[in-house]
């Protein structure tokens, strides 16, 4: 009596099959890790403080990395508004500048919210502007 051994390739497949399934299910945990994130970034958005954007901005890392889905409409929605996301573009990338961002958003907002004459931010950096040392 013999004892037939049995494929190999049956068990490689579904090998790989568990592998690719629990590779999706760990893609969408992640991606609801990473809403939950942003929905926790939107709560504490209202509280004093920039606490709640670099919140939004991890989980939408941690979205973006994980769903093909979400990265594509990301790109739709930075080629249709640029201006609008440029900001969120530049806090996903290896190394954001956040002193120069948060700077430069709170140029944006100052001239859009306060009028000229009471612009404190641009009178700030007036006053703190190295001045050049006269030729001689």
């Amino acid at each position: 009596m013999s004892f037939a051994m049995p494929s190999l390739r049956v068990y490689r497949a579904t090998d790989d099959l568990a592998r690719e399934m629990a590779g999706r299910i760990k893609r969408f945990g992640m991606v609801l890790l990473g809403l939950a994130i942003i929905v926790a970034g939107i709560l504490i958005a209202p509280l004093p403080g920039p606490g709640g954007i670099p919140v939004i901005v991890v989980g939408l890392m941690v979205v973006l990395r994980n769903s093909f889905k979400a990265r594509r409409q990301f790109v739709r929605l930075t080629r249709a508004h640029p201006r609008v996301l440029s900001p969120i573009r530049r806090l996903l990338r290896r190394d954001p500048e956040f002193i120069l961002m948060f700077y430069q958003q709170t140029l944006r907002v100052e001239r859009i919210l306060l009028p000229r004459r009471i612009r404190f931010v641009q009178a700030l950096r007036r006053l703190t502007r190295r001045r050049r040392p006269a030729a001689i």
